[in-house]
């Protein structure tokens, strides 16, 4: 799906993360937009175009999730079950990004649907590195299915 400029989606609660996902895509000069929420809640506000991103011309659809386990509010796990039960969400692959290296949160993200499961790395290099793997992969090898929202 080569296109100009798609939205992938961080949902993550620490600012630092969020911060350093984008000065990764900046760096490696991706041409995809970043937009950042902090939590599950959010994440399916902006999704559902509900309160503070009702305005679809503002918030666009969302090509890809990046999503944390650990949240407060409405964690990962809650929003990802959540996500891929809802028929017009579903098809939005959602890679989860989270520190936890725990062998139950892999299989249980898996069976809710997740598409994949990365540990975020420790450096910035390797950032970079996974940043460059997921727009190549993402947004140049796979065919994404067409938006239904």
């Amino acid at each position: 799906m080569k296109s100009d400029r798609l939205n992938i989606l961080l949902a993550d609660d620490d600012p630092d993360a969020r911060m350093l996902v984008r000065e990764a895509l900046q760096e490696t000069r991706s041409p995809h937009q970043l937009t950042c929420v902090e939590d599950g809640e959010q994440l399916l506000d902006y999704l559902r175009h509900r309160g503070a991103y009702a305005d679809v011309s503002d918030h666009p659809r969302s090509y890809l999730i990046l999503l944390d386990l650990n949240m407060p509010r409405k964690d990962g796990r809650e929003t990802l079950r959540e996500i891929k039960d809802d028929p017009l969400l579903r098809r939005i692959p959602v890679v989860i990004l989270t520190t936890s290296q725990d062998q139950e949160d892999i299989a249980n993200t898996y069976d809710l649907g997740a598409s994949s499961f990365i540990i975020k790395p420790r450096d910035f290099e390797t950032l970079l590195k996974l940043v460059q793997s997921i727009n190549r992969y993402w947004f140049e090898i796979v065919r994404l299915p067409p938006s239904e929202n």
